[in-house]
């Protein structure tokens, strides 16, 4: 079960320096700042880069938990391990009349390397639909965006995946970001999901999901090892309910925390409790405010778009976690689902890989 940190101050005495709504309103400028300091970074726009909805994808299993690829069950092949596609790939610009769906015929094999390096186009990256097609200005094109592959694998069945890779990313001879995915699911356990971003400027925004008897989800944003914004939900199936319960919730900005878990001796929830800097604030309330469409089998959170806080503060002022941090929570959102997503990996590796091994199999 996933139990939540506290700062080690507990006595409200101890408060000598804010007041949660000085510290709230100073904590969601500090995330504004931080979130602009992401989207207007070389590694956000290399993480944002969206494919057509109808592109094809050979991990789906890291991008919906619902998507299948029907193909990889009528093959002979039943994983794909970093050994068997490291080399140096090169993007080029592919001439022949006859069209081919694989994207290996795109690309050559210019060098050897221990790592899965691909080669190509910024723009082919950030204009999906053009990388398998050719124009004639495409010869004249620098394969300046590089994604080092150190770390990949994937096995799958016709009811299970387990996907992993670590890479990192360049762009014309400047690091933007770092990329690691692990991605599974099998009958036990459901499905797990875990996508980390360290961006050059040192932000790193990390997500984590999975099902199954216990359904968790975690978003953060992170500084230095300072936690800038974390959303945590967790719910749990017993063996009797037929549904899963919300166990436990908090949502941290900068130094303030709000944290709802169970209440002692039976299945209900204590009100929400709000610390600042680990500190209980006695007068502070937190109202939830729950989507009414939403089921007790999701995930319930600001994040997910299913739910909203209200804070009312010692003054009796009140506002909300969206009123709070204005259109940066669509930033964080759009950050989060990119994180999800994460289509250059999904749409560009993954497929490459595949098709490397397709054609060495001459299947």
């Amino acid at each position: 079960m996933l139990g939540f940190t506290m700062w080690s101050c507990t006595s409200q005495s101890d408060v000598t320096n804010k007041s949660l709504k000085t510290s709230i309103n100073a904590s969601a400028q500090d995330l504004t700042s931080a979130m602009t300091a992401i989207t207007t970074s070389p590694g956000y726009s290399v993480l944002s880069t969206q494919g057509p909805a109808s592109a094809p994808s050979l991990v789906k299993s890291s991008v919906d938990a619902s998507s299948s690829n029907p193909g990889f069950i009528y093959v002979p092949i039943d994983s794909i391990q970093l050994s068997q596609v490291a080399g140096i790939y090169d993007y080029k610009a592919a001439k022949s009349l006859k069209w081919r769906a694989d994207l290996f015929n795109f690309f050559t094999k210019t060098g050897t390397s221990s790592d899965f390096v691909v080669r190509l186009p910024e723009s082919k990256v950030k204009n999906a639909r053009s990388l398998f097609t050719f124009a004639a200005a495409d010869t004249t094109l620098q394969n300046n965006y590089v994604i080092d592959v150190s770390k990949y694998s994937f096995s799958f069945g016709r009811y299970f995946w387990n996907y992993n890779l670590a890479s990192s990313i360049t762009v014309s001879n400047v690091s933007v970001g770092a990329l690691s995915v692990q991605s599974s699911r099998n009958k036990t356990n459901g499905q797990n999901f875990l996508s980390d971003f360290v961006f050059a400027n040192g932000y790193d925004a990390k997500m984590k999901y999975s099902t199954g008897d216990t359904i968790l989800s975690v978003y953060s944003i992170s500084k230095g090892g300072t936690t800038l914004f974390e959303e945590k939900f967790t719910a749990v199936k017993s063996d009797t309910a037929s549904h899963h319960r919300e166990r436990q919730y908090s949502l941290t900005i900068g130094n303030v925390q709000i944290v709802r878990t169970p209440t002692h001796g039976n299945n209900g929830l204590d009100s929400a409790k709000v610390y600042v800097a680990g500190v209980l604030q006695t007068k502070a309330t937190v109202k939830f405010v729950d989507n009414a469409n939403v089921t007790e089998d999701m995930e319930m959170s600001v994040i997910g778009h299913s739910r909203d806080l209200q804070i009312t503060f010692d003054d009796g002022t009140v506002t909300t976690v969206s009123q709070l941090l204005g259109t940066t929570i669509t930033d964080i959102r759009t950050l989060f689902t990119s994180l999800r997503q994460v289509y250059f990996a999904t749409n560009v590796v993954d497929r490459l890989a595949w098709d490397i091994l397709m054609n060495k199999m001459n299947i």
